[in-house]
């Protein structure tokens, strides 16, 4: 488990700032939602994170030390995206080859025996059926695509796991199914976990703690209790009342 802190993190671009000075403690083991209106700087902020994009100002530091100098593969940061990242020519599983689900594992050469107990156990975790694995991702449904992007994203338990919108292209029913079992594998696991939205639902339904952006500062954090009670502005009472 692994504490997160943005200390003065700044991003600017030619045309915008992105991440405005922004401080926050994350810490180990918690599960916090980082919410708001597009374009405030969500995910700017995991690429910061996860070393796809460099600060201008500014720290992202784990466990006290600064990372902003460590390149993304040695970060030990894993993160699930919107649209899931899944290599479409490989399938959910093969013991003979690369596959999604042991993609990680392939790389860092784990024997083939070894690999299999470590997918399996994932795959059983998380929901997923071996009759699965020799599909490829044109075959699986949004829900499947959701698991099995998860899953890869665990395989090597990492630092802290990024979860960029993961749950926006499944129906009600499905959506509320992921949440459940995300938090779930949060509390079993307690892997330092941040978790961006624009849906106030999905936070309220997952987090630990919310924080509220918006043009790339934090204007709110709090319990989801204390979000919903005590609104610190317009802008987080609007997007309490757009659910």
């Amino acid at each position: 488990m692994t504490r997160v802190r943005f200390d003065g993190l700044t991003k600017r671009y030619p045309d915008v700032v992105a991440v405005d000075r922004l401080t926050l403690d994350v810490e180990s083991g918690e599960l916090i939602a980082v919410v708001g209106p597009t374009g405030c700087g969500k995910t700017t902020l995991l690429r910061l994170i996860a070393g796809l994009t460099e600060p201008t100002e500014g720290s992202v530091l784990f466990d006290g030390e600064a990372v902003d100098r460590l390149p993304a593969g040695e970060r030990r940061v894993r993160m699930v995206f919107q649209d899931y990242a899944l290599y479409p020519h490989l399938k959910v599983f093969s013991d003979r080859g690369y596959s999604n689900l042991g993609f990680p594992l392939n790389l860092r050469r784990t024997k083939p025996d070894r690999l299999r107990r470590i997918v399996d156990g994932i795959a059983a975790r998380i929901g997923i059926s071996e009759r699965l694995y020799p599909r490829r991702p044109r075959q699986l449904s949004e829900g499947e695509k959701q698991r099995v992007a998860f899953g890869r994203a665990v395989a090597l338990p990492p630092r802290i796991l990024l979860l960029d919108e993961p749950f926006s292209n499944l129906d009600p029913i499905s959506r509320t199914t992921a949440r459940k079992e995300l938090r779930v594998r949060h509390d079993e696991d307690r892997i330092t976990t941040i978790y961006v939205t624009h849906n106030l639902e999905d936070a309220f339904a997952v987090a630990d703690r919310i924080a509220v952006m918006d043009e790339g500062r934090i204007v709110q954090v709090g319990t989801p209790d204390e979000i919903r009670e005590r609104p610190a502005s317009e802008l987080v009472r609007a997007l309490i009342e757009s659910r």
